[in-house]
């Protein structure tokens, strides 16, 4: 019978951080994988879909290039099935390489193949029992089905599947305002999707409602029709695709068709089989393995990390948070998950990135809020791009000048956001930022004039004199 240090449920981005922590603090690794090796990100997640967005970004470039003038473009789509096939040769590469390549390298990791159930007497995994000294569920999450009636006669398409069609169709509804279904939305309309963006509040309901006001305007600037605080009431299929009937603000009724559905309402964590219940690790409503500020469940020596977890739903935060993990489940060192400086990208056009708090978390958590909005037709990098969609917002704490958050709805807005989380991490003030010297004619000279705009009017400045 194996008796591993550590157990690591899950073979995706949190298990092999956690697995490969283990090996280096001296451990012994079992890391028990049930499906494809590599999990979300890596297969079906971040890299497949950001490879699709800059594909389809190409086209929207050519597009837009007459704003500069004498510039004329045309791109078009010649074979889709490429595109795709390309995409898939990618994912392979990466899931071999940082995946499956690398377990040869930790001789203390033992891979193991099949579905694990915890028991009382350790892990069952397909009716081989293990008994390690510690575990890690690192299992993952999967797309979540609303509850929309009728649904389960319209043949749907989720994150996985979409990003898997070998020929567009001529019309999509996108349910689902989030994250995804704004980045999939955008992609698949400028691949010649004609996309319907639905969703019951806004776009991005967890950012400032000022980059979902704006996001929206854009995308519906590019010919996709966004349609917010919507009730869904039941959905049906027809002989062109589906047709989905809703309320809207005003109470009335409406029917919204389309070839294909894609269904983009988050994810719900893959905790379900695992026999959480009969070991006493208890679980939220919406699935997710409580884990306490060590990342311990309510099981002693057991651990979760992850997507799992229902919260921070990032490769990062997940790689991050098994790290935690495993350091309290081997040593004890008593380390704590701090979330405080996690930044957030959205990859559509023009991106979303922001960390910290919110204007409105701010004034509730009892701040004395300071705000200052740059508009990125102030920014002299988005004046020479001729792109001026967007706009920095900071939030400060009045009293003290530290910078509380920070949001960015730009091109290049993803690449811009961590001197803003060094700031928040290392609690710097917005004083501090204005005082820096960024590199001019970058996006991310941006944050310095924000901060400068709390002290100076921005509109009496020459250029690079902050």
């Amino acid at each position: 019978m194996r008796t591993p240090d550590l157990a690591v449920i899950g073979a995706g981005s949190a298990g092999f951080s956690a697995a490969i922590r283990a090996s280096e603090l001296g451990a012994s690794v079992a890391l028990i994988g049930y499906g494809t090796i590599g999990g979300t990100c890596v297969n079906i997640g971040c890299v497949p879909s950001k490879t699709l967005i800059r594909a389809t970004e190409t086209l929207h470039g050519a597009h837009a290039a007459s704003r500069f003038a004498g510039i004329e473009a045309s791109a078009r789509i010649t074979n889709w099935a490429s595109v795709i096939a390309q995409k898939d040769e990618l994912v392979g590469a990466l899931r071999q390489a940082k995946y499956r390549d690398l377990l040869p390298a930790y001789e203390e990791i033992e891979y193991i193949e099949g579905r694990a159930r915890l028991t009382r007497d350790g892990i069952d995994i397909d009716g081989d029992l293990i008994q390690p000294g510690k575990i890690v569920i690192a299992t993952g999450a999967a797309p979540r089905t609303p509850a929309i009636a009728g649904l389960e006669k319209v043949g749907w398409l989720t994150s996985t599947t979409a990003l898997e069609l070998r020929e567009l169709p001529a019309s999509m509804m996108v349910i689902g305002g989030g994250v995804i279904g704004c980045e999939l939305g955008q992609m698949f309309a400028r691949a010649g999707v004609h996309v319907t963006i639905l969703c019951r509040s806004r776009l991005l309901p967890t950012e400032e409602a000022e980059i979902s006001d704006a996001l929206a305007s854009y995308l519906r600037a590019e010919g996709i029709d966004v349609r917010c605080a919507l009730t869904y009431e039941r959905i049906a299929a027809n002989n062109d695709g589906a047709v989905l009937t809703v309320r809207n603000a005003d109470g009335m009724r409406e029917e919204i068709a389309a070839e294909r559905v894609l269904i983009a309402t988050g994810r719900t964590p893959n905790s379900a089989g695992l026999g959480l219940a009969e070991v006493g690790i208890r679980t939220n409503v919406g699935g997710g393995i409580d884990v306490d500020a060590q990342m311990q469940t309510s099981r002693a020596g057991t651990y979760a990390a992850g997507d799992v977890t229902g919260r921070d739903l990032f490769v990062y935060m997940a790689a991050y948070g098994a790290k935690v993990a495993v350091e309290n489940a081997l040593s004890g060192s008593g380390r704590t998950y701090d979330a405080r400086a996690m930044p957030q990208v959205t990859f559509t056009d023009p991106q979303v990135a922001t960390v910290g708090l919110t204007q409105e978390a701010a004034t509730a958590r009892g701040f004395d809020v300071q705000t200052v909005r740059l508009e990125l037709h102030d920014v002299p990098r988005a004046l020479a791009a001729r792109d001026t969609r967007g706009f920095f917002k900071l939030v400060a704490d009045r009293a003290t000048g530290k910078l509380l958050g920070a949001h960015i709805l730009a091109p290049e807005a993803g690449d811009s956001i961590q001197a803003a989380v060094l700031a928040i991490k290392h609690g710097l003030t917005v004083t501090d930022l204005a005082d820096t010297i960024f590199p001019y004619l970058t996006m991310v000279e941006g944050l310095k004039l924000a901060a400068v705009g709390f002290n100076k009017d921005l509109g009496k400045l020459s250029c690079c004199a902050g």
